[in-house]
């Protein structure tokens, strides 16, 4: 946990509150963030949304192809057990990592709500919405006006959806209220944030959706949900549970042997984006 080890060590009940790590105070989010970004020739832009201003970053070079979007994780939520962040902006925004990774000509990511928006210039932006309000059907609503913005870009073509830890049950959230999502893939996912949070001992979040609630909605669509073998936080157990809950028609939970919820990642993820979504035999295991 590059974070957290860098700069202090963490309860496994104050990590599972954020589903987030701790950053140094050296490391510059938005400068990490635009290397990133850079590496995988994606372009920042704000998308305004009914509530929130969105920062994005983004590659739409094919509009005959299929979108992929990329979600980010909960990002800096809590500075400790019961001190929320000032700012959420991720320190290393992994969910930005990933798509940095993804050669395929359309990709989208996007930022939480206010993650690397600048506070001033969004009077929306509250505590609330990077703690017990983060998948709210406000913030659901937010983010899936955001994928309706780029999908006019591609019109016509499918969207696949990425999430990563948090970003998966905000991916599980948007796929519910669409026709035009092709596949789900999470990574590290928190799919179902009441057995988490029960997990570690944390107060449930009555003013958020939990994606497992809707795992019957997106059932019939192709979704890989993979889990870290090492992660203590979102562990498989969470990714299995979902997969169950679909039916495992369509859905498959997989585990990889990288170390933690953070670290590994980035190095599998060109093999791991060759494990297709699908649905019959394959998707349930056989």
């Amino acid at each position: 946990m590059r974070d957290s080890i860098a700069c202090r060590a963490l309860s496994v009940a104050f990590v599972t509150l954020a589903i987030t790590f701790t950053g140094c105070a050296t490391l510059d989010p938005d400068v990490n963030a635009d290397a990133l970004a850079a590496r995988g020739g994606l372009q920042r832009q704000i998308v305004d949304t009914h509530r929130f201003a969105l920062t994005t970053f983004s590659r739409v070079s094919r509009p005959d192809k299929p979108l992929r979007i990329y979600i980010e994780g909960d990002g800096l939520a809590w500075l400790s057990r019961t001190e929320p962040s000032r700012n959420p902006t991720p320190r290393h925004a992994e969910g930005l990592a990933l798509a940095a990774e993804d050669a395929a000509p359309n990709v989208v990511y996007l930022a939480r709500p206010c993650q690397f928006t600048p506070m001033a210039g969004d009077p929306s932006c509250a505590i609330p919405y990077w703690t017990g309000k983060r998948f709210a059907p406000e913030v659901v609503e937010s983010m899936n006006e955001a994928v309706s913005h780029f999908a006019a870009m591609a019109r016509g073509q499918a969207v696949e959806l990425v999430g990563y830890s948090g970003g998966g049950a905000i991916a599980v959230l948007i796929a519910a209220q669409r026709r035009d999502v092709a596949s789900i893939r999470t990574v590290a996912g928190n799919l179902d944030d009441e057995y988490v949070n029960q997990l570690h001992g944390v107060s449930p979040m009555p003013q958020s959706q939990n994606a497992i609630d809707f795992a019957r909605d997106v059932a019939s669509i192709p979704q890989v949900h993979f889990s870290g073998a090492e992660d203590t936080i979102v562990p498989p157990s969470v990714a299995k549970r979902f997969v169950a809950a679909t039916g495992a028609t369509c859905a498959q939970a997989l585990t990889v042997p990288v170390g933690s919820h953070e670290d590994g990642w980035t190095e599998r993820w060109p093999a791991l984006l060759d494990i297709a979504p699908v649905c019959g035999d394959m998707a349930s295991g056989h």
